[in-house]
């Protein structure tokens, strides 16, 4: 039995054949649209590493079906840059060395994006810590993703305080 589906992904409408009601979004991610930003880690939900926004909200992608998101939006690592113009979490990152080996970044990347989307950033480091655990660094990468996520909530706050006053 096929099933279709329809999504937004990255800004791109995507017509999908789904041949297994099973897929799971991270696979249909990986293996058939090709955007291997999106990492596989423990495939339980436990590690973050396949973060993605569904309709603006993070998901663990290994958990989702993918017949469950037609007619979502969904917005992966590769979606978040403008051409050669990083993200503010992006860059955040690079200034303040969130990462090491490189494996969970685009999940944390993507859960910070989230994280401050939903206003639950903020200023206080802990708080950030607590948003954010649900993303494992192997590596021990937390202090800088920490100030990254912060120092990326503080630049994109300013315009809209900018607007406000």
């Amino acid at each position: 039995m096929n099933f279709s589906i329809s999504l937004t992904v990255n800004g791109v409408r995507r017509e999908v054949g789904l041949d297994d009601p099973r897929v799971t979004l991270l696979d249909l991610l990986r293996e058939r649209l090709h955007l291997t930003g999106t990492k596989k880690g423990c495939d339980r939900g436990q590690c973050g590493a396949c973060t993605v926004l569904v309709d603006g909200r993070r998901i663990n992608a290994c958990l989702a079906l993918a017949l469950s998101q037609d007619g979502a939006e969904v917005l992966t690592i590769e979606g978040v840059a403008r051409g050669d113009q990083l993200h503010p979490v992006q860059a955040a990152f690079i200034a303040h060395d969130g990462f090491q080996c490189g494996f969970c970044t685009p999940g944390q990347i993507m859960s910070a994006i989230g994280l401050i989307g939903e206003g639950q950033a903020g200023g206080d480091p802990e708080r950030v810590r607590e948003g954010m655990s649900g993303n494992l660094c192997r590596c021990g990468a937390y202090a800088g993703i920490t100030e990254a996520v912060i120092e990326a909530q503080e630049k994109l706050a300013a315009p809209a305080r900018r607007r406000s006053a």
